[in-house]
């Protein structure tokens, strides 16, 4: 998309910055060093109010003469597990840990914006909310800093973040509208059978057999539950149990991730599975524990949001498919009209490939700007 030459300025500021938090990533709600540079670079702009809310968050606020909306623009700011695996100059420092899905380009992103802000203070309509928020990859930042009061105490009417995203190619920003990525759950099942000589089977009742049906059974729940219409994805990924080669299994665990574009699929999935996985593990003698940790809900764009964004960017937007990825930016769409897209970051002739959560995720720093382009044009286009 086109970059404003007042933007486009912003290139050496943003890569320093995203290079600088690229070495210092932290787990959610760790995330102490990433909050103290933050803060150390926010702190002296001009014309902006700094809070702290939980202990790694911080929130930003830029008020302008003009009148207007109350704007919030969110970037997560925590990394994941991952040990590096790339021949970056600024690879991380912290042994295991990675910013492996771009929160350091989010980050950086921001911190551009928060820039132009504190030097153009008369393009401020209304009030900007910039939120810097932790534990987006788990436990789920947002709903602790809705919880925290986000919204209440500074008035939030509509919300906006981004996602560096590798399937779209670099100066692509991608959207729509409606549901864009999936509500998530995770899936425990404990299958309790009873423990006999595998030479005796007949006087034990087994769990692992009874585990193989009930795997089998919930698989049936996309098939023949849900219209073909509708998308939805149970996998289970984990499984544990037994004692012994020769021993009947007395108890069987399987651990499994559900993902669907509405809440109707999404509860009629968690039924059925508690239902299948109980009554086929009784059909086997056994028992079935069935415990859900719903996570985050659907991003589910707001239409009118997505058609400023598309206006704004022209031929340089593209319209996404649906993804059963989930982020937890979709709970703040549980409280205002919110719009999230991706910043195309791909580059096939350099490598930048990789998909999210690579130990090898790079990317081009130049191309953060289109999401500082467009949140700066948000800004005004939310207010027309």
């Amino acid at each position: 998309m086109l970059i404003s030459q007042d933007v486009a300025q912003l290139k050496d500021l943003v890569t320093k910055h995203r290079r600088a938090l690229h070495q210092i990533p932290e787990l959610g709600l760790s995330e102490y060093k990433t909050k103290e540079y933050l803060y150390n670079f926010l702190q002296y702009l001009p014309n902006i109010e700094i809070h702290e809310i939980l202990d790694t968050g911080l929130v930003a606020i830029f008020k302008g003469t003009k009148e207007g909306k109350t704007l919030g623009f969110r970037t997560d700011i925590d990394a994941l597990p991952i040990t590096e695996n790339t021949d970056l100059a600024f690879q991380s420092t912290h042994p295991g840990k990675m910013h492996a899905c771009g929160h350091d380009g989010h980050m950086a992103t921001m911190l551009g914006f928060a820039q132009y802000l504190a030097t153009h203070p008369q393009e401020i309509i209304g009030t900007i909310v910039l939120v810097f928020q932790p534990a987006e990859e788990g436990p789920g930042g947002a709903q602790l800093l809705i919880d925290a009061g986000l919204f209440e105490k500074y008035g939030i009417e509509q919300m906006i973040g981004l996602h560096v995203f590798p399937e779209f190619d670099e100066g692509v920003i991608a959207c729509r509208k409606g549901p864009m990525m999936a509500r998530n759950g995770e899936v425990y099942i404990t299958i309790k059978g009873k423990s006999a000589h595998g030479a005796q089977p007949q006087i034990g009742a087994d769990a692992i057999v009874a585990t193989s049906a009930v795997i089998s059974g919930l698989h049936t729940i996309i098939s023949r539950n849900l219209s073909p219409m509708d998308s939805a994805v149970l996998t289970f990924g984990k499984i544990t149990g037994g004692d012994a080669m020769n021993i009947i299994a007395q108890e069987v665990k399987i651990e499994g991730t559900m993902r669907a574009f509405s809440d109707e699929v999404y509860e009629t999935m968690t039924r059925r599975i508690e239902e299948i996985a109980q009554n086929i593990a009784k059909g086997y003698g056994c028992e079935a524990e069935v415990t859900f940790n719903h996570m985050y809900r659907v991003v589910d764009n707001d239409a009118q949001m997505v058609a400023a964004l598309e206006k704004i960017v022209g031929d340089s937007y593209v319209t996404t498919p649906p993804y059963m990825l989930a982020e937890d930016f979709s709970m703040y769409q549980q409280k205002v009209p919110s719009l999230f897209f991706f910043v195309g970051i791909r580059n096939e002739a350099l490598g930048y490939t990789h998909p999210l959560h690579s130990d090898q995720l790079q990317f081009n720093e130049e191309y953060l700007l289109g999401g500082v382009e467009c949140y700066r044009q948000l800004m005004k286009e939310l207010n027309q």
